[in-house]
């Protein structure tokens, strides 16, 4: 910028030259010598006298500085004629280097119009002290750098010029540079800096230094430059780890993402020689990387897998810190992390032998399974205790590092087929973890119940009369066991004590229990049969139970009355005498009649159905007494017919009749008298009526006494055996042939009887009636030796027909053979 501004007052200079030529200028060069840095209006000289002009019209002829610089450096003082500085003049700004410095100036005049030519000479100051450009420059060298290595320095500026411009530099003092100056082409002092011995970046990595350069000015001045030196690193260092092993400790259930220890190395060297990542050694297993990794900056080594103990317990591996140097160097250094054991593993449960069946019959401490349990956690985590559910008939028993679980009390499989058996492991961590294993144990069944009917007896009733083959009766019986055990077929028991055995009647079906009947029943014959049935399981051994079933014939009304008095035996009309004097009132004769069904159907009924003079005899509708109406007359005939029927009370209504004449003669004894005379007859005879009366009123009452002793007896073994009272047990072992006696009181109608039976229901029974007419006027006892009921008419035919007015009879029932 100088040169330009020096250069711009020389082609100004040559253009004012030109002018004033052809302005017809005149006058010599005039020449000024001032130093710069002149205060403001110094006077440089008088220009008005120097140039030759008057001082009173200078100012009239406008004397002025005419200059390209668009700064005026001086002024002209109108009044005195003097060049007056007019700012701050600085030579450096003027004229740079150069040696010498001329500032041109024109004075232009008018009238006329003049032009002379002045230069005024700027002499230098010292004003200016060497300058660096660079007041803090940085230089950097390699540490492996040989002593007397050279290195050009900054230059410093003077702008002043000759003796006032730079004249030399120096070094602050330090133990391995020194200053040398050497010349440059265009004579300039050029600094540069030896290196006197090596240098070590590890020991020293900056060198401060000061550069100073001096003027020849008086007083000298100087500039300075600080120098900073860099040693710059070679990688002859390697990174190296604080410790030369590392140990630490992690929970196996700590987090991913977790750090576990950080690693630490330093290298001596600086830049890339000593900037450091950190990895896994070169042999690192691929079992550590997976679970742990190493942060190349921070040197933090975290957790990225799922770490296990039990799989696990310690990892040991290596690690590197290399440096980004060339070449690269490497520091290693070994890790040891153990894993920490935590109550993470439930106790397992492990049988050993699957669970069998068990008889429900095992004894106590029968083996059922055998059990193992494992936790794959270590110290008291791995410490396992077993136990098994309260509600159990089982327990554990140790057994050679084994449980084996076994029977604690005897099993019942009716009560309990099988048991769900929770086995609880219980490990001794903390929290304690929990592991349950239910077990299924079927219990198997034994042939221990034997079948049970519903009830111990059943009571049947079925009409006589009935249909052979018909489905009579349906029992059943249950087994509490299993499968074959409880498969049950039935059939019906024989007895010993009866005759003829119950299979003859009754047919059972063998599956489901239902009884047959295969004959007809009479009542008459037989009124009750106890059938004992069994049930019988296909166990081995079997099992069974008996039951038995009271089949009760019941009565329908198939008998008509029998006529048993007066007797027809000789015929089938019935011959009575009465004498003619007969009041009213008189008993001629009774009809007695019998009928061999029970209940209703054998009550009887009386009436007088046809008579040969009907004003003149009654019957009795209850008793069959056949009486007088009136006095017999002598206008009556002496023979009378009288047609009485019989009726019962069943349904259908079965009757009979019988036919009675009557002689009505003069003179004849009453036929209570006759009756009486036939009692009191040689007093031989009459004792020996007496004496049969009364052993057979005493027989009666004793077997009477006997039979109801027995009936009480068995009533109470009845009632703590379960059975009914009053009915005979069919296994008894008595052998006794009246152990079914029994005593009937009927009191059926106006005719009252007592029946005893005596004998087995399936054999031979012999039944003893007493037939007592209420309206009787005489007490006879007839006695009949027992005879088969089939027989029952010739039986009446035998009876005395001289007894109206009672009659004992003894039946006997023997059962048709089929």
């Amino acid at each position: 910028m100088r040169h330009r501004r020096i250069g711009g007052w020389k082609w100004a200079a040559l253009w004012l030259f030109a002018f004033s030529l052809l302005w017809n200028t005149t006058g010599a060069q005039v020449r000024y010598t001032i130093p710069e840095e002149l205060k403001e209006g110094s006077i440089v000289g008088n220009i008005a006298m120097d140039l030759g002009f008057d001082i009173s019209n200078i100012a009239e002829r406008k004397l002025r500085i005419a200059s390209e610089s668009n700064r005026q450096y001086f002024s002209v003082d109108l009044g005195k004629g003097d060049l007056v500085v007019n700012g701050r003049i600085d030579r450096e700004t003027l004229c740079g280097q150069s040696a010498s410095c001329l500032m041109p100036l024109q004075i232009v005049i008018e009238n006329p119009l003049q032009m002379h030519s002045l230069e005024i000479e700027i002499q230098d100051i010292n004003d200016n002290a060497p300058n660096f450009h660079n007041k803090h420059a940085t230089l950097k060298i390699s540490e492996l750098t040989a002593a007397g290595a050279r290195f050009t320095l900054e230059s410093a500026e003077d702008l002043d010029v000759g003796t006032n411009s730079l004249k030399s530099y120096s070094l602050s003092n330090n133990n391995f540079f020194r200053l040398n100056l050497k010349s440059s082409k265009n004579d300039r002092l050029v600094p540069e800096l030896v290196l006197d011995k090596p240098l070590d970046r590890e020991k020293q990595a900056i060198h401060k230094l000061t550069l100073t350069a001096l003027d020849g000015g008086n007083p000298v001045k100087s500039g300075t430059s600080v120098l900073e030196i860099t040693v710059q690193d070679f990688n002859d260092n390697e990174p190296k780890f604080d410790v030369a092993a590392y140990k630490a400790s992690v929970l196996e259930s700590v987090g991913f993402g977790s750090v576990v220890l950080k690693i630490k190395a330093t290298d001596l060297d600086d830049g890339l020689n000593g900037e450091i990542q950190y990895l896994f050694g070169a042999n690192t297993p691929d079992l550590v990387r997976n679970v742990f990794s190493v942060n190349a900056e921070t040197g933090e080594v975290t957790v990225t897998g799922k770490l296990d103990y039990e799989t696990t317990k310690s990892y040991t591996f290596d690690v590197c810190a290399k440096d980004k140097g060339n070449p690269e160097l490497e520091g290693q250094s070994s890790v040891q992390i153990d894993v920490i054991d935590e109550n993470d593993n439930l106790p397992e449960i492990i049988l050993t032998s699957l669970p069998s069946p068990v008889p429900e019959n095992a004894t106590v401490g029968t083996v059922v399974a055998l059990i193992t349990v494992k936790d794959l956690d270590s110290g008291n985590n791995g410490k396992v205790q077993l136990t098994v559910s309260p509600d159990v008939p089982f327990k554990l028993k140790p057994f050679h590092n084994h449980y084996a679980l076994i029977t604690d009390s005897l099993l019942d499989r009716e009560a309990h087929s099988e048991y769900n058996v929770e086995i609880l492991a219980t490990d001794s961590g903390v929290p304690p973890l929990k592991t349950a294993k239910t077990i299924t144990v079927k219990i198997l069944d034994v042939n221990d119940n034997p079948p049970l009917f519903s009830q111990s007896s059943y009571n049947v009733h079925i009409n006589e009369n009935n249909l052979a083959g018909a489905s009579l009766f349906s029992v059943k019986a249950s087994d509490t066991d299993q499968d074959k055990n409880a498969l049950l077929t039935y059939s019906i028991l024989d007895t010993n004590s009866n005759q003829v055995p119950a299979s003859s009647y009754f047919y059972i079906n063998s599956e489901n229990g239902t009884i047959y009947c295969m004959s007809t029943f009479d009542y008459e014959k037989l009124k009750l049969f106890s059938v004992v049935v069994q049930a019988k399981d296909q166990g081995s051994p079997s099992l069974s139970s008996n039951a038995t079933v009271h089949v009760f014939i019941s009565d329908r009304n198939d008998n008509a009355p029998a006529v048993i008095y007066p007797s027809t035996s000789m015929g089938s009309v019935t011959h009575q005498r009465m004498p003619r004097s007969a009041k009213a009132g008189h008993l001629v004769t009774k009809v007695t009649a019998v009928d061999a069904d029970s209940g209703h159907n054998a009550w009887l009924f009386y009436r007088l159905a046809e008579a040969t003079d009907a004003s003149l005899f009654s019957v009795n509708l209850h008793t069959g007494e056949v009486r007088t109406k009136r006095a017999v007359s002598e206008h009556d005939d002496s023979s009378q017919r009288l047609l009485i029927e019989i009726k019962d009370n069943g349904e259908p209504i079965q009757s009979t009749t019988v036919t009675v004449d009557i002689l009505i003669e003069d003179g004849f004894h009453e036929p209570i008298l006759d009756y009486r005379e036939k009692t009191i007859e040689p007093n031989k005879k009459t004792g020996k009526i007496t004496l049969y009366l009364i052993i057979s009123l005493a027989s009666v009452s004793l077997l009477c006494l006997l039979t109801f002793f027995i009936l009480l007896v068995k009533c109470a073994r009845g009632s703590r055996g379960g059975s009914s009272c009053c009915i005979r047990r069919t296994h008894s072992e008595y052998k006794n042939p009246n152990r079914n006696l029994q005593i009937q009181l009927n009191t059926d109608g106006p005719i009252k009887y007592v029946e005893v039976l005596g004998g087995d229901m399936m054999s031979q029974s012999q039944s003893f009636g007493s037939y007592l007419s209420p309206m009787s006027e005489f007490s006879d006892l007839t006695l009949v030796k027992p005879s088969s009921t089939t027989n029952f008419t010739d039986t009446l035919n035998v009876l005395d027909a001289s007894l109206p007015d009672s009659a004992w009879t003894f039946e006997s029932q023997q059962v048709r053979q089929t």
